[in-house]
């Protein structure tokens, strides 16, 4: 490791317990600064109401630490706007937003459409299937953003378990993610979880940074602000354990394919040849051994906040 990056460590990670509530508000009154709170959600009924309840509960009733939480709904098929609704969000379907441009699936497209319906000076993404929800997730995040100007982007940290097993999950970041970023960006290999959903940032950073529409989303974010604000500007805060639903083998293999993409497009802003990546399934009917399934990989990236016309005139508004 860098020595860089060992001074950072100590200096940039902290615990979620370094920074109690009542220091988080009270920095909070001083800066006069706000915060939005946005969770990208597709389908998922089972966990987003309790995610929202406990936000309410403890960071905006209990403590005014959070001033507006919105769940962007990218199009589900069940009832996750509705008992985000009745939990007490507030929810903005995909498609409403800005629809002069045709929306793309996937996680990015969802965040970068988020910065033009919230007006937070600080915006934090939190993952909407997470279990066990505690509101730490989000003053943990925030903290560093609201007691240290000099920090632009926050990043969560946590255990992630794998069933009963302990610290196995995150398969796609030990595999895809953490090795790239050794070795092409070592300035970030201090980041525990770089592809961790829950992360925070200054508005007047996320709004000049491109958004890759898919899975590529968290890294692209964490190395585009790498270069934007340097590695100083950059946090971590240890937030306990995450739990939240867990993909297959073939689902993992397409996120990594775009996280690849993703990394490619920044080391050489090059073109991809064959955007595609091809996986087998047995074919448990035909007989036929093993079938190939080809998918595409996400090449589409949306551009800086700032260079919309939308954005830039609700701003002056």
């Amino acid at each position: 490791m860098l020595e860089e990056v060992e001074r950072w460590l100590n200096r940039r990670s902290w615990s979620v317990a370094d920074r109690p509530l009542d220091r988080l508000v009270a920095a909070k009154r001083a800066s006069g600064a706000t915060v939005s709170v946005v969770l990208p959600a597709l389908d998922e009924q089972e966990t987003v109401g309790a995610i929202v309840t406990e936000i309410r509960r403890a960071l905006m009733e209990r403590a005014p630490l959070v001033d507006e939480l919105v769940v962007i709904d990218s199009g589900s098929s069940d009832r996750t706007a509705e008992v985000a609704r009745e939990a007490g969000a507030k929810v903005v379907h995909r498609d409403e937003i800005l629809p002069r441009v045709a929306p793309l699936p996937g996680k990015g497209e969802v965040l970068w459409r988020s910065l033009l319906v919230t007006g937070g000076d600080i915006v934090a993404f939190v993952d909407a299937d997470l279990r066990e929800f505690s509101a730490d997730f989000v003053s943990g995040i925030v903290g560093p953003l609201l007691t240290d100007p000099d920090v632009a982007f926050v990043k969560a940290m946590y255990d992630r378990p794998l069933g009963e097993a302990a610290g196995q999950g995150g398969r796609v970041t030990e595999l895809m993610a953490r090795p790239l970023l050794n070795m092409h960006w070592p300035q970030l290999a201090g980041f525990v979880q770089p592809l961790g959903g829950e992360y925070a940032a200054r508005r007047s950073l996320l709004e000049r940074l491109p958004f890759p529409v898919g899975y590529g989303v968290e890294l692209g974010l964490l190395v585009d602000a790498l270069h934007t604000v340097g590695l100083d500007a950059l946090a971590q805060v240890d937030v306990g354990v995450r739990k939240h639903r867990h993909q297959d083998g073939q689902a993992l293999g397409r996120m990594a394919a775009a996280i690849y993409r993703t990394a490619q497009v920044r080391l050489a802003r090059g073109h991809l040849v064959r955007p595609e990546l091809t996986q087998f399934e047995r074919d448990e009917e035909g007989g036929q051994g093993f079938v190939p399934r080809t998918h595409a990989v996400d090449t589409e990236e949306r551009p800086p906040m700032t260079g919309i016309a939308e954005y830039a005139h609700r701003r002056v508004a």
